[in-house]
């Protein structure tokens, strides 16, 4: 499904549904690209770690990216992410480029920030914009999250 968004920007956006199992195929996806920065955030607290050589598995319920005996790791409950989306935030002398995880309620669990995507004079990378781009096509910019029906 195809539709425009209501604002200032006449954007197309594609709506693509997504089992959970198929999370970790997007997660896997991201973790791949160096450089991403992945945060979790709390009431009081935040946790921030990059995609570079980061493992990835699922068992039961949790996806866990990193590693468990490693210095960090952070477990992923599938079931409580409800749709996940590509946002370009404009920042000042920058765009922001983001793939992020909400819950039922439009809480964000998981972020994960494209980062070095600027040179130093502040002109954007074109081969980490494809990288970017690259998942956005292949994922849609709002994916939301459907669940199997278990019999």
């Amino acid at each position: 499904m195809v539709f425009l968004t209501n604002g200032n920007t006449s954007q197309l956006k594609a709506s693509k549904f997504l089992e959970y199992i198929m999370l970790k195929e997007l997660l896997t996806d991201i973790i791949g690209v160096d450089d991403v920065l992945l945060v979790v955030k709390s009431n009081g607290a935040t946790s921030e770690m990059r995609s570079n050589s980061l493992s990835i598995r699922q068992k039961d319920q949790w996806i866990t990216i990193g590693d468990n005996d490693g210095p960090c790791h952070m477990h992923v409950n599938p079931y409580m992410i409800k749709h996940a989306e590509f946002v370009m935030e404009e920042k000042p002398e920058r765009i922001s480029f983001s793939v992020r995880f909400f819950d039922n309620n439009d809480e964000r669990i998981l972020a994960c920030f494209f980062t070095k995507m600027y040179d130093e004079d502040k002109n954007l990378k074109l081969e980490r914009k494809k990288l970017y781009d690259d998942l956005l096509e292949k994922y849609g910019q709002k994916i939301e999250i459907k669940r199997m029906m278990s019999s």
